[in-house]
């Protein structure tokens, strides 16, 4: 099997990876949305549970899913180098990480009960909650096993390939979720449960598809399973873990605004900060799947030796990021109420709006610091520089972050406006700290793969 060649660093090459990314991730999203809405019926507590229950699984998961993400750094660096039999080794190392995490996720089911009992949730939302984690956990492999092989793929440059399982995965789930949430075709009424059952079908329906396809393409380089390397092993979790624990600790210092600095705020401020993250969580997923293509390009530049390319690289990702941010941000200062007004429905909408407003033509600044963070990190990370952003990432978040944003709002009276600057000013500072850490070059004497050893010979 020839080795295809390896795209030349543009625009063009950059959005023809970016857009089924930014399509795989969207679709996601939308799974998330459909649940809360085919349980909304059900009354708030089925709304609270579901919602509840799918961030919790994915605080769950997020470790493994950061792991994983290592696997497209390894991927194209190999197909850089002309060594798609070494590229697919690594696709099954991620797939061990998915074996491990569903051998973690079944043994976990037995103390969701007792866990979830120790939380303060009402009766109702911790009985449905319970139910959802306890189903939703049987296909953690399934989840993290997708993300395995969709970054293996996306390292190659076939993106289209993960996108398609995402479609398929998202489109049966909102079909499950008419068929169990409510009781349709003969199946059971299972409210909540029902919705974290077509989560867990979809999800492995859509991981067999993906997986069938990657076992039957092995015979297109000698073998369906490789003869596999427990160093190559070893060596993908020496750089995936910390890749994984930036993930696992960004998200809990995140958490830890939302619940405890913001949620001090009071139910109204909650709600719209929790309005504008949602509407900032679309407008992200376009500039990550750009920052995600340009990892991409910078690993498989890298495994060419052509690091000389990197800064081009980065200099084209973070143009298109920069300019879809502006355009989003002024769509923020434009037409803030007309964005809010589909999350304002009861009667403290005005207030609401108010807060919402301000908040969202604030998030407006942050768009440039948002661009340049995605794609300095991505770009360390496909270089294998990953040891350096969890702790900068651990130190700006858990050491100036959290306690400057909690200090601010508890005893300076800082509101929503002052929770608000230090998310700017968090995101501003991390974009400094990558910068600097980008320029110094220390990513170009990174290791991640053997450079010394010739590609596999790949001819059929």
């Amino acid at each position: 099997m020839s080795v295809p060649d390896r795209p030349i660093p543009s625009f063009k090459a950059l959005l023809l990876l970016a857009w089924p990314i930014v399509i795989s991730r969207s679709s996601q999203v939308v799974v998330g949305v459909s649940d809360a809405i085919m349980v909304s019926h059900l009354g708030e507590g089925a709304v609270a549970a579901a919602t509840t229950g799918a961030l919790n699984t994915f605080a769950i998961l997020i470790f493994p899913m950061g792991i994983c993400f290592i696997v497209s750094s390894f991927s194209s660096q190999l197909f850089g180098k002309g060594d798609l039999a070494g590229a697919r080794r690594y696709g099954f190392y991620g797939l061990g990480v998915a074996g491990l995490t569903q051998v973690a996720c079944t043994v976990g089911v037995l103390g969701v009960a007792p866990l979830v009992a120790e939380l303060d949730y009402a009766p109702d939302v911790r009985a449905m909650m319970i139910d959802y984690l306890v189903i939703r956990l049987l296909s953690g492999g399934a989840a993290i096993g997708i993300e395995a092989l969709a970054n293996y793929y996306g390292g190659l440059g076939n993106t289209r390939l993960p996108m398609i399982a995402s479609v398929v995965a998202m489109v049966l789930n909102v079909f499950g979720n008419w068929v169990f949430i409510n009781g349709h075709l003969g199946a059971p009424a299972m409210g909540v449960a029902g919705a974290a059952l077509a989560s867990t079908l979809s999800t492995s329906i859509a991981f067999l598809g993906l997986l069938a396809f990657f076992l039957v393409q092995g015979r297109q380089v000698g073998a369906v399973v490789p003869k596999l390397k427990a160093l190559e092993f070893w060596r993908m979790l020496k750089f995936g873990v910390p890749s994984g624990l930036n993930w696992f600790f960004e998200f809990f210092a995140f958490n830890f605004f939302i619940n405890v600095v913001v949620a001090g705020l009071g139910t109204t401020a909650l709600a719209a900060m929790m309005s504008v993250l949602q509407i900032g969580s679309v407008s992200f997923m376009p500039a990550f799947a750009l920052a995600s293509a340009g990892a991409i390009l910078t690993g498989q530049a890298i495994g060419a030796d052509a690091r000389g390319e990197v800064p081009r690289v980065v200099k084209l990702t973070f143009i298109s990021g920069a300019i879809w941010e502006t355009v989003v941000g002024v769509a923020y200062l434009a037409i803030p109420t007309l964005l809010l007004l589909p999350f304002a429905k009861d009667a403290g909408a005005t207030e609401f709006l108010a807060i919402g407003k301000r908040l969202l033509m604030l998030s407006a600044c942050w768009g440039l610091f948002d661009a340049a963070v995605n794609t300095l990190a991505e770009a360390l990370r496909a270089a294998g520089d990953t040891a350096f952003t969890l702790w900068a990432r651990l130190a700006i978040a858990w050491l100036v972050f959290v306690p400057g944003s909690y200090v601010t709002v508890k005893y300076f009276g800082g509101g929503d406006v002052g929770a608000m600057l230090w998310l700017i000013a968090y995101l501003g500072v991390l974009a400094g700290v990558l910068w600097w850490r980008f320029q110094g070059g220390a990513w170009r004497s990174v290791e991640l793969v053997d450079h010394s050893q010739p590609a596999a010979d790949l001819a059929a």
